[in-house]
């Protein structure tokens, strides 16, 4: 009998490196191999970062981004894409550019654009290029909360209720598709909701108590990515992908690393 050969999912992300190991490329590699997937890296961005926050950053020149992408999407074949920092225009317009020379598809868009700690990780003449050329690019934006109301100018609390009236906002920014993350929302349990033009899925568990909260967003997103890799339905991808973060959170403990102090503001890795 014939073997049928069958390529292993592939799934490409795009996003900044953290030396600290719990975000970026770094957890997205961590976390689309965890889920049987393959991880192609490129490198927006290096940062300088740990456990207290992202103290700088320094994004590579357009033409090594470009050339990074074009050397590898000339060799090989990508099932999903996962964009997180971008930092600027230039890079974004390199981005579009190479999604639509390589009719990329199942992109996921992790609009990182300012750091939990404080830091800009997204120039704020970049936002506009962003809404306007990549969003109508991808099949799924994540934003959190803060990323929210900033595209929007808006301030809501994160409400199950605001769901749809943040949704519709970003609709119109060109969105096709919207997890709203809630993560930073008021609601007693994390509440994502994948906000369709056909309809409302919300996904809910129970908040987990823990420090290793660094590169959420991150993992989330390139396990959404991940499934959509292994032709998952966008809403079987976004539950796969809450129930894996939840699962990995509530283990994230059995990670034990040593600080050279004792403070206790940590956001540590998850895995």
């Amino acid at each position: 009998m014939k073997t049928i050969f069958k390529p292993t999912p592939t799934v490409l992300t795009i996003a900044g490196f953290d030396p600290y190991g719990g975000a970026g490329i770094q957890i997205d590699s961590k976390t689309i191999h965890a889920l049987g997937g393959y991880a192609y890296t490129v490198t927006t961005a290096l940062t300088a970062q740990n456990s207290q926050g992202v103290y700088a950053l320094e994004p590579v020149s357009p033409e090594m981004l470009r050339l990074q992408l074009t050397t590898l999407l000339d060799d090989v074949k990508v099932d999903a894409v996962k964009i997180g920092m971008l930092a600027n225009t230039a890079l974004i317009e390199v981005v579009v550019d190479v999604l639509k020379k390589y009719a990329l598809s199942n992109i996921v868009l992790d609009p990182v654009m300012i750091s939990s700690s404080g830091k800009e990780l997204l120039e704020e003449e970049a936002v506009d290029v962003m809404v306007q050329r990549l969003f109508p690019l991808c099949r799924l934006i994540t934003p959190n909360l803060m990323e929210t109301n900033a595209l929007l100018g808006t301030q809501y609390k994160g409400e199950m209720k605001e769901s749809i009236v943040m949704a519709n906002g970003l609709f119109k920014l060109g969105a096709d598709a919207v997890l709203l993350k809630g993560g930073h929302g008021i609601e007693k349990e994390a509440v994502d909701c994948l906000v369709e033009p056909s309809g409302v899925t919300c996904i809910s568990t129970p908040r987990v108590n823990t420090s290793h909260t660094h590169g959420t967003g991150c993992m989330l997103s390139s396990a959404i990515a991940t499934y959509l890799a292994q032709t998952f339905t966008l809403k079987s991808s976004v539950k796969g992908a809450k129930n894996f973060l939840y699962e990995r959170l509530q283990a994230s403990k059995d990670l034990n690393l040593s600080y050279q102090s004792n403070n206790h503001d940590k956001k540590e890795p998850i895995f």
